[in-house]
């Protein structure tokens, strides 16, 4: 089994993460990352914040509660202290129009910790990976064995040119794709494999010997692939 995408709740969180952010020129990281997580029908939707970021981030945790509120998952804010908490809430009631709008699940302290309590995390997005609460976020991270999408944002270029998600979330972890996206300040984007898939041996299929023969020259080739 795997993650699968589902479209009409992709298009749902899309828009109404639209209506929340108001009209642009184009759609930016909010819209995008909502789609994402709506899109992927994410069950434990993670952001981990370093800091409380201008309107723009937290337009992006809304959009992670729009898309949770379709996917009729869970939606988890972790922070690094108390202080940030409470700015935090602050902000997110000051950015939303509807001051009785729930607030996203808070959890504060250090992600060892916060990691153990966090099972089959399917969609994950950490605010910038320079630094080492963001790191040790995604190392710690209990993915769902379906698999998962993670999400660096605010990373310069510099950081994209020495960044490997492997040795991030470790070598257990098969990371099946991965993309830079220039949208808002960057993101780095990567779909790890389910653990069903990964010890099945059928990510990438099972293995077979090809015999091709060049049309041109009538050489005959054998590979496995």
């Amino acid at each position: 089994m795997k993650l699968i995408w589902c479209p009409e709740i992709a298009a749902k969180a899309y828009l109404d993460t639209v209506k929340f952010c108001g009209l642009s020129m184009e759609p930016g990281a909010p819209e995008l990352i909502s789609a994402m997580a709506g899109g992927w029908n994410a069950k434990l939707i993670v952001e981990a914040r370093t800091n409380i970021g201008g309107a723009a981030a937290l337009k992006c945790s809304a959009g992670l509660a729009i898309a949770a509120h379709h996917s009729g998952g869970r939606h988890v804010c972790i922070l690094a202290d108390e202080k940030s908490r409470e700015e935090y809430i602050c902000a997110m009631k000051n950015t939303s129009s509807n001051k009785d709008e729930p607030l996203p699940e808070m959890m504060v302290g250090e992600p060892e910790e916060l990691m153990k309590k966090l099972n089959g995390i399917d969609f994950l997005v950490v605010d910038g990976i320079c630094n080492d609460f963001g790191k040790r976020v995604f190392s710690f991270a209990k993915f769902s064995h379906l698999g998962a999408v993670l999400i660096s944002k605010n990373a310069s270029k510099k950081t994209f040119s020495w960044f490997r998600w492997n040795e991030v979330v470790g070598s257990a972890v098969c990371v099946v794709k991965s993309m830079v996206l220039p949208i808002g300040n960057g993101l780095n984007v990567a779909h790890i494999a389910g653990e069903n898939r990964i010890n099945s041996g059928k990510l990438f299929g099972p293995k077979r010997w090809i015999r091709y023969t060049d049309q041109n020259s009538g050489e005959e080739h054998v590979f496995r692939r």
